[in-house]
């Protein structure tokens, strides 16, 4: 009896500890993300164009730009991407940014006639350095398709765009050139006369299977959908832009020049092994 009882002790002394671990592996993740973390930098949006008054209303900045001409990236202009993660069952979001963007869009008339933009991959990063050495290797491999770039093959219709802090949307068509896969993509997008500038924002899906891009999950730790969001933010000048060997650190949402820190987004610090 003394031997059954002892018996059933330890298989509730066991029973109990296989539930604070399940517990514990669980409450670890949200605990990391909902109170370490932090939430993921938000969204890219047009920067702020507007400004209080001396009577506290507001009033929106006015130009008098002629689109027709030739557009460079300018300063302040960010591409990266969004993907949506679950740690050991937790939701959270994935970001990684550069500020390494160059090229030009042209305008004839009321048409964006042309448009090629390229993002050096390399530069790419997020606030994890495990993701970022994934992201270089075995996802992207970046050595191997250092830049990623869009070429417009369908023209815009820009007529709509007044010379002032007015947002309108878009439609815009070309080949995304990814990975080493060319692909047509057709998306929206919003455009802005701000000043003598015209800043530009645009998300674009891409199914990772559609561009030969592994899928970042690792494991049974990390996993991801199967489709991430290319953010970009253009903020065009008809002055110099960034030239193709410009360089920065991880950005964020900033209309500055600098680099700019993103906030922490998801997964802890771990171990992978390179691929």
């Amino acid at each position: 009896m003394a031997v059954a009882t002892r018996g059933r002790r330890l298989l509730w002394w066991v029973g109990g500890i296989v539930v604070l671990i399940v517990i514990a592996a669980i409450a670890a993740p949200f605990v990391y993300i909902h109170f370490i973390e932090g939430p993921p930098p938000a969204k890219l949006t047009l920067p702020e164009t507007t400004s209080t008054t001396s009577a506290g209303s507001r009033s929106a900045s006015t130009g008098s730009t002629t689109l027709s001409g030739t557009w460079n990236v300018g300063t302040g202009s960010v591409a990266g991407y969004r993907v949506n993660e679950d740690l050991v069952g937790q939701h959270t979001t994935a970001v990684g940014r550069t500020s390494d963007v160059w090229g030009s869009l042209v305008v004839s008339g009321a048409q964006v006639t042309s448009a090629k933009f390229t993002v050096a991959m390399a530069t790419v990063t997020s606030d994890q350095s495990q993701r970022n050495a994934q992201f270089d290797g075995r996802i992207m491999h970046v050595s191997q398709y250092p830049t990623a770039t869009f070429t417009l093959t369908a023209p815009i219709d820009v007529s709509s765009l007044p010379t002032s802090a007015v947002t309108k949307q878009y439609s815009a068509r070309g080949t995304l050139e990814l990975h080493g896969v060319s692909r047509s993509v057709t998306f929206p997008l919003q455009a802005e006369v701000q000043g003598s500038n015209v800043a530009v924002l645009a998300d674009i899906t891409v199914p990772f299977a559609k561009w030969n891009i592994a899928n970042p999950s690792i494991g049974g730790f990390v996993t991801t959908a199967n489709q991430g969001t290319l953010e970009v933010l253009l903020l065009l000048t008809k002055g110099p832009g960034n030239p193709a060997t410009h360089t920065t650190g991880p950005v964020g949402n900033s209309g500055g020049g600098g680099p700019v820190t993103v906030p922490s987004t998801t997964v802890p610090s771990l171990t992978v092994p390179g691929g």
